[in-house]
């Protein structure tokens, strides 16, 4: 079995991963808030956490890995935008996570095993808030229930922070209902505009981090695997989610691994609407920027790296793919068609080969995307497409990293050929032609050597020449050629 090796945040090293059950390994990752399309910066955890997913499955099998991403559908952002739309609460949700489906599976993301709702959970939250008071974790204030954090020695553990250096260094709500600055709410009042549940304590609704503490624990247990999201979220969600699932379930941890991906930004600069750089996942595709071009520039960046969306990246990736996607389209065409299919069985998923063992290492090594698309690119681009067992085997390593989705994705990935390489490739065919009578091949080296100092790749076998647009394409070296 491959080893897989994890930087567990809250261990700060890089463990071998070792699930508490291999039969049913357990992964919960905090999903969006819904109230409007997902931006750019949404996107990065939901593409590094559908690679572990699919690493998982790969090592354990389908059946035996539950992985669990929550929707956050009670939020103060939820109301906010309800006010100033007019339209209710239920079908803002209804739409936005509608939305979030339909943009993440254009980058190639499986759906979760599970994806609870925070409004179906209210239940098991306040019964979770009525334990954490009954042990003395938590008490009631003015309508508000908060968590007392001094009543957890570890709060902190994971952001690697005490108590004070948290209250020096970050905003915290001053309320006078407060015993300690620190203390957060695990349940709030309404009033009549706002959603609310009867409770204990009064019609309210509840704090953002209680939420995920119940839907983890109805879904995985009160202890289970890997416990991921943004590194945005260590502090103050995550921490406090351990704190308040440790105390009221009675176990050391909540998780035994944590994972944590980068933030993203774009050109070198902070995703921000002042900056004119925000933009979301559905903004990007409605410009005809295919998905799994997105995808192939988000594990272009290993997930512990801050990731820097540019254009120069955009273009290099959709290159990158249209020459594995231009070389090998009957293969994929043939994987998505149902007549192929039938007439050759092969082309069937269940019958693909394992995909390349170099890059399921390099994916278990603490998830190096990046090594394991090299490697992708470096087999499509040695393969023999006419080879069977070559066409099976790309796709098999496609496959695992999330490309190949749809058959329908090959042409858009194909159109976008920033240079036309026609010309070249006629005159490339004359010149040998004329060099196979004449046994005189120096003017085909020539040019040949040109294309390839320009970056063209350059595939001349007996079937005929196809020269590829590179990802570090010269145009400049390639007008001198012309």
């Amino acid at each position: 079995m491959v080893e897989i090796r994890l930087t567990n945040t809250r261990t700060r090293r890089k463990e071998t991963f070792v699930p508490r059950n291999d039969k049913q390994v357990g992964m919960y990752v905090c999903g969006p808030t819904v109230y409007d399309r997902a931006h750019l910066g949404n996107a990065r955890p939901v593409v590094v956490f559908d690679m572990l997913y699919r690493l998982l499955r790969h090592v354990y099998g389908a059946a035996h890995v539950k992985y669990v991403r929550n929707f956050t559908d009670v939020d103060d952002k939820i109301n906010a935008r309800a006010a100033e739309t007019g339209r209710s609460i239920g079908e803002i949700t209804a739409e936005t996570t509608q939305w979030f489906l339909y943009d993440m599976a254009a980058l190639g993301t499986l759906e979760p095993t599970d994806m609870p709702r925070a409004t179906q959970y209210i239940a098991q939250m306040a019964e979770m808030i009525e334990d954490l008071i009954a042990k003395g974790h938590a008490y009631e204030a003015e309508g508000h229930v908060l968590f007392a954090v001094e009543s957890y020695a570890d709060y902190g553990a994971l952001s690697g922070r005490t108590v004070a250096d948290m209250i020096a260094g970050a905003r915290v709500e001053v309320a006078p209902y407060k015993r300690n600055p620190m203390d957060f709410v695990l349940w709030k009042p309404s009033d009549a505009d706002l959603p609310g549940w009867h409770s204990p304590w009064g019609r309210g609704r509840p704090g953002w981090h209680i939420e995920c503490s119940a839907m983890a624990k109805a879904h995985l247990g009160d202890t289970f695997d890997i416990h991921g999201g943004g590194n945005d979220l260590i502090f103050p969600h995550h921490e406090n989610e351990i704190a308040q699932s440790c105390c009221a379930n009675g176990t050391g941890r909540m998780a035994n691994v944590w994972l944590h991906n980068e933030m993203l930004q774009v050109e070198g600069r902070k995703m921000s609407k002042s900056l004119g750089n925000f933009f979301t996942v559905r903004d990007l595709l409605d410009q005809g920027v295919p998905g799994e071009v997105i995808r192939f520039v988000f594990l272009s960046t290993h997930y512990r790296k801050p990731m820097d969306w540019t254009e120069m990246k955009r273009r290099k990736a959709h290159i990158a793919l249209s020459n594995i996607y231009e070389k090998f389209e009957s293969a994929i065409f043939n994987f998505h068609s149902k007549v192929v299919r039938e007439k050759i069985p092969e082309f069937r998923e269940g019958n693909l080969p394992s995909p390349h063992s170099a890059i399921v290492e390099a994916l278990g090594d603490d998830l190096n995307t990046s090594e394991a698309l090299r490697i992708f690119r470096d087999h499509a681009r040695t393969g023999d497409e006419t080879r069977l067992e070559d066409q099976l085997q790309v796709l098999a390593n496609g496959r695992l990293l999330g490309f190949f989705t749809g058959v329908s994705l090959a042409p858009a990935i194909i159109a976008e050929r920033a240079v036309d390489l026609t010309a070249f490739k006629e005159r490339l065919e004359a010149l040998r032609a004329e060099a196979m009578a004449t046994k005189d091949f120096a003017q085909v080296d020539r040019l040949r050597t040109g294309l390839v100092h320009a970056g063209v790749q350059v595939l001349m076998t007996k079937a005929g020449i196809k020269l590829l647009q590179g990802p570090d394409l010269d145009p400049a070296k390639l007008k001198a050629l012309e």
